[in-house]
């Protein structure tokens, strides 16, 4: 019974000691990690050369690591890479990361791009699910040098292969033959030039020349233009104001005889309702007289001067013989 009691009894403690030991190491990881902050990243890109524990650096400083790589559900094209960072690394609004790939080594992420006086990434207070799904503020990405290039080699490597069929085609037989036909065409037109050249540059001489000659005729022109504006401030102005003057001499002569007018109104009105209307009686009373008098002229012709003193004399009445 004591062998037994005693084995119990060390296995006891055994375990209370590997427990104390478990909670001695979680401990410490808390201890040392504790501080850390962590971030997701993003990735549209291959993650090539990146794994668990790879290297983190701001500014090529190291500043943390890689905790952990995955697919994101939502949606395939991208790549989550967990990382962590020391406190004092100061990611900010701004900063950016990337894949630094290396022929020789092992990839890591870099982060850059922390602005002065910018507040620290953090998951906002409303809505921090659409900013922060997984409950870590997420740090945006940007192509690296090395990691771009690698991505965009196979479009790269496929225009190169299209470019260079293209200058096949383009220097194949035929096309070779039109080349050669545009070369010989383009000694002949040099040569041409070549033996035209005296008559070329006598041809630009006598443009010179015309040039120059444009030159001083527009200069006359102008000296002419001058001319003409001094004679006309010399000989117009005179006349204009003579002019002047013969406008003001006949309006005061307007102004005249409207004051002429106007004196002479009140008599113009009374020759108006007084004479005029005698005139007509006048007139009437003469064209009765000379009716009368053509009467009297009728009868002397007709009767003789007798008319005018009796009635003229009844014919004889003589009754019908039966």
């Amino acid at each position: 019974m004591e062998t037994r009691s005693n084995h119990v009894l060390v296995g006891s403690v055994v375990l209370i000691l590997l427990a104390m030991l478990a909670l001695f190491i979680v401990w410490l990881a808390r201890l040392s990690g504790g501080d850390e902050r962590q971030y997701d990243i993003f990735f549209k890109q291959a993650v090539d050369g990146l794994s668990a524990g790879s290297a983190v650096n701001f500014s090529g400083v190291p500043s943390g690591q890689v905790k952990e790589i995955s697919f994101w559900a939502p949606d395939p094209s991208l790549v989550r890479v967990r990382v962590s960072v020391k406190p004092e690394v100061p990611i900010l609004e701004g900063t950016t990361a990337s894949i630094q790939g290396s022929f020789t080594g092992p990839s890591t992420v870099q982060l850059d791009g922390a602005t002065k006086g910018a507040s620290p990434i953090r998951c906002p207070e409303q809505n921090p699910k659409a900013a922060c799904p997984l409950g870590v503020p997420i740090i945006p990405t940007k192509q690296g040098g090395l990691g771009a290039l690698l991505n965009s080699a196979p479009r790269l490597l496929e225009r190169i292969s299209t470019l260079t069929e293209r200058l096949s085609e383009l220097l194949g037989d035929r096309n070779q033959n039109s080349i050669a036909g545009i070369l010989a065409n383009t000694n002949r037109l040099t040569r041409a030039l070549a033996d035209r050249g005296p008559e070329i540059a006598a041809t630009l001489a006598e443009t010179r020349i015309a040039i120059q000659k444009a030159g001083i005729a527009s200069q006359q022109i102008g000296e002419l233009a001058a001319t003409t504006n001094g004679v006309l401030a010399e000989d117009v102005k005179p006349t204009i104001a003579n002019l002047n003057k013969t406008i003001q001499a006949a309006g005061r002569s307007v102004e005249t005889l409207d004051s002429t007018i106007g004196d002479a109104r009140p008599g113009l009105q009374a020759f108006s309702k007084k004479t005029i209307p005698e005139i007509g009686q006048l007139i009437q009373d003469l064209r009765v007289m000379s009716t009368s008098l053509a009467s009297v002229a009728e009868k002397l012709d007709q009767g003789g001067a007798s008319s005018l003193i009796g009635s003229p004399k009844l014919p004889d009445y003589e009754p019908k013989k039966k």
